[in-house]
């Protein structure tokens, strides 16, 4: 993959993700703090957000969001192939929801 369409996709995955950060801070704020892993400065941020500055902070090279976490555990779970497929997602959300950053 060339180096202009990396830029192009990560523009255009974080647009997407400052939209639906944006609704769903706006639908539900408590559910989006602990969805998306933020506290509730960044959602205060993201809520104030007029279009145009929305647009000009997508269109950067950096990708705004990030796995909510690195923990090898909560990857094992979310992937392993256990006989109760639900087991591991629910447990995994377990783990994720006492990583929610501090103020969410």
């Amino acid at each position: 993959m060339n180096t202009d369409r990396l830029l192009a996709e990560i523009r255009e995955a974080n647009l997407a993700y400052l939209v639906l950060a944006q609704h769903l801070i706006r639908q539900d704020r408590a559910e989006a703090l602990y969805r998306l892993g933020i506290s509730e400065d960044v959602a205060a941020i993201l809520d104030g957000l007029s279009t145009s500055q929305l647009l000009k902070i997508a269109a950067s090279n950096m990708l705004m969001c990030r796995f909510r976490f690195d923990d090898q555990v909560v990857w094992k779970l979310l992937v392993s192939h256990a006989r109760e497929r639900g087991t591991g997602g629910v447990h995994a959300a377990i783990l994720m929801a006492d990583a929610v950053p501090e103020g969410a």
